[in-house]
C-alpha cells in the first residue's frame, strides 16, 4: 500500500522550504516549512507559477512497468504468508494459533513507526529510494533462500507432530517486515518516479501488481504444491508429490529477487528531472526528528485524525468474511487447492476492475465510490456465511460436485468486486498527501487503513473458539469446553459435536456493526473530501 519517502512531491519536484524576500538573512538560523494547496493544485501549475508542460502517460510508459514490477514482487512474499494459514489448516491448528500467525501481516500496519526513517536517511550519490529498495530487495532474496531449508521442519511436514506456529509466525513476519519495508521505499519512489499528472496510476500499479504478485505466491504455490491438482490438470502419470513443493518455490523466488533487484540497482537510474533546485542537501530533506515532529503534528490535525478514525474503524464489518470464511471451507473439507483453482478465473477480473475504477478514483471525489459499495460488500459477509453453512450438506463421498465449485466461484466473483473501494481511499490518500515529507505522509493514511483491516481480522480469528459452544455426545457427564475436556470426551466414548458455530455469530454482528457504520459514519466520509486543501496540510517552524 503505500510508502514513504520524502521530502519530494508526489508530482515528483522537490519541497522548498517557504522563504520570503525579508526572511533571506535569517535562512541559517530559521526554516519555515510551510503546507500549501499545491498538492492539489492543477497539474499545469508549478509552485513558482510558471506553466508546466502536461504530458500523457504514454511517455512515462517505462516507469509504469518498473512500478508495477516492483510490486509484483512486494506481493510474492505476501502471497506465500497467505498460504501458510490454509496450509496450517488442513492440519487441523486451532483458529487461536491462527490468530496468533496473522500478525504476520501486522508490518504493513506498523511501517508508520520507521518509514521517517527510510524517508529522511539515504546515500545521496545511490538515490534516495534505491538507498532502501535495493538492500531490502537484497534482504528479502537472502531470506527467502534461507528459508528454503528450514521452513519444511517448521510445518513439520516429514513428522507426526503439528507446525511450530511460533517458529512459522516469527520467520514470516521478518519476511513481512522486509516487504513492508520495500512497499515504503517503492511508494516514495513513485511520488518522484510519476508526474503530477499521472501520479494517480501509481494506486493503480500497486493494487494490479500486489494481485499478480499474490496470485503468484499464492495461487499458484499452492495449486502446483497440491499432487491432486498436479495429477488431475497437469501430469499424465499420477505422482505422489505436488511439482513445487514450498522449499522449491521459496528458493526459485529468492533467485528472482536477486537477479531483478541487481538489474535495478545497475540500470535504473533515479528521476531527477525535476529537481532543478541548488539547495544544500540538509534544505532538501528533513532529519529523522524533524520528520517525526512533523508526522506528530499531522496526526493532529483535526481533519486527518477524523479521518484515521473512519478508517481504523471502517472494516470491521468484513472482518468475519475475509479472516475466517477460507478456512472454514478447508475445515469444511474443500481441498486447499481447489480453492486456489477457483481463484484463477478471478485473476483477470482482480487485475482489470481496479483499470476500470481508476477513472472514478482519479476525479475529484474517489471516496464516493467508497460510499456506494460499501453496502453491497457487506451483504457478501452474510452470503459467505450462508455458503460454509451449505458446505458439508453437499460433500460427496468422491468430494463435492460441480455445481458447488460453480457457487463458490460465483461468491468470489462478487465478493472481488467490491474490494476495490479500497483503491479509491487510496487514490484519495494521494491526493490530500502534503508532499513535505512525501511518502511518510501517504504512508500514515494507507498503514491506517491497513491496521483498520488487520486488528478486527485477527480479533474475528481469536474470537470463533470461545464463541463456539460443542457438547459431548455419547458421554452424557463430559464436555467440550477445553480441548483436555475434548479428550476425555472421547477416551469416554463420546463425540464432540459443535452445536452453535462462533463464525456464524460473528459474521451477523459483524454485517450489523459494518451496517451501523455506513449510516452513522459512512456520510462524514463522503463528507471529508469536501474539507479545503489547507486542512489535510500543516505548518512547522522550526
Amino acid at each position: 500500500m503505500e510508502l514513504s519517502e520524502s521530502v519530494t512531491h508526489k508530482n515528483g519536484r522537490l519541497r522548498k522550504p517557504v522563504v520570503s524576500n525579508s526572511d533571506m538573512g535569517e535562512r541559517e538560523s530559521k526554516l519555515e516549512v510551510e503546507c500549501d494547496e499545491e498538492a492539489l493544485l492543477p497539474n499545469s501549475v508549478r509552485a513558482d507559477g510558471q506553466a508546466k508542460a502536461c504530458h500523457g502517460i504514454k511517455g512515462e510508459l517505462g516507469s509504469v512497468a518498473l512500478l508495477l514490477f516492483l510490486y509484483v514482487l512486494q506481493g510474492i512474499p505476501l502471497g506465500l504468508a497467505g498460504s501458510i494459514p490454509l496450509i496450517m489448516q488442513s492440519k487441523n491448528v486451532g483458529y487461536k494459533d491462527q490468530a496468533y500467525f496473522s500478525f504476520v501481516f501486522w508490518p504493513f500496519s506498523l511501517k508508520l513507526f520507521w518509514a521517517p526513517l527510510v524517508d529522511s536517511l539515504y546515500l545521496r550519490q545511490f538515490g534516495r529510494r534505491k538507498s532502501w529498495l535495493v538492500p531490502t530487495q537484497y534482504l528479502l532474496g537472502l531470506f527467502m533462500l534461507y528459508l528454503s531449508v528450514t521452513v519444511d521442519a517448521m510445518l513439520q511436514t516429514d513428522g507426526q507432530s503439528g507446525p511450530d506456529v511460533i517458529a512459522l509466525t516469527a520467520v514470516f513476519f521478518m519476511l513481512a517486515f522486509l516487504a513492508a519495508t520495500q512497499d515504503i521505499a517503492v511508494d516514495g519512489w513513485a511520488l518522484t518516479m510519476l508526474s503530477r499528472e499521472n501520479v494517480g496510476y501509481a494506486s493503480t500499479c500497486n493494487s494490479v501488481g500486489q494481485t499478480a504478485g499474490y496470485f503468484l505466491g499464492n495461487v499458484l504455490f499452492l495449486a502446483l504444491e497440491s499432487a491432486d491438482f498436479c495429477n488431475k490438470y497437469l501430469r499424465f502419470e499420477p505422482q505422489e508429490r505436488g511439482i513445487v513443493t514450498l522449499s522449491d518455490f521459496l528458493f526459485l523466488c529468492g533467485i528472482v529477487f536477486m537477479v531483478s533487484t541487481t538489474l535495478v540497482a545497475i540500470l535504473k537510474k533515479e528521476n531527477n528531472r525535476h529537481h532543478h533546485t541548488k539547495k544544500k542537501p540538509k534544505e532538501e530533506t528533513q532529519s529523522v526528528m524533524e520528520t517525526y515532529k512533523l508526522l506528530l503534528s499531522i496526526i493532529k490535525m483535526p481533519t486527518v485524525f477524523t479521518f484515521c478514525v473512519l478508517l481504523l474503524t471502517a472494516k470491521i464489518g468484513f472482518s468475519a468474511a475475509d479472516a475466517v470464511t477460507g478456512l472454514k471451507l478447508v475445515e469444511a473439507g474443500v481441498p486447499k487447492e481447489q480453492l486456489a483453482l477457483l481463484a484463477v478465473p478471478m485473476v483477470p477480473l482482480q487485475i482489470l476492475l481496479p483499470l476500470v475504477i481508476s477513472k472514478y478514483t482519479a476525479g475529484p471525489r474517489p471516496l464516493d465510490v467508497f460510499y456506494k459499495a460499501f453496502p453491497f460488500r457487506l451483504l457478501i459477509g452474510l452470503e459467505y456465511a450462508l455458503l460454509v453453512w451449505w458446505t458439508p450438506s453437499v460433500r460427496q463421498e468422491e468430494g463435492f460436485p460441480v455445481y458447488y465449485y460453480a457457487v463458490v466461484l460465483l461468491s468470489y466473483a462478487v465478493h472481488q468486486y467490491t474490494p476495490h473501494i479500497f483503491v479509491a481511499c487510496m487514490a484519495f490518500h494521494a491526493k490530500v498527501s502534503d508532499p513535505v515529507i512525501g511518502g511518510t505522509y501517504m504512508t500514515l493514511l494507507n498503514t491506517v487503513t491497513n491496521l483498520g483491516g488487520n486488528w478486527p481480522s485477527t480479533l474475528a480469528l481469536w474470537l470463533v473458539d470461545p464463541l463456539t459452544f460443542k457438547e459431548c455426545q455419547g458421554a452424557p457427564e463430559q464436555t467440550c469446553g477445553s480441548v483436555e475436556e475434548a479428550g476425555l470426551c472421547v477416551r469416554e466414548g463420546g463425540t464432540c459435536v459443535t452445536t452453535l458455530d462462533g463464525y456464524y455469530v460473528e459474521s451477523v454482528v459483524c454485517v450489523l456493526i459494518g451496517l451501523c457504520w455506513w449510516m452513522f459514519f459512512g456520510k462524514r466520509m463522503k463528507r471529508i473530501q469536501e474539507e479545503s486543501p489547507s486542512a489535510w496540510h500543516c505548518r512547522v517552524v522550526k
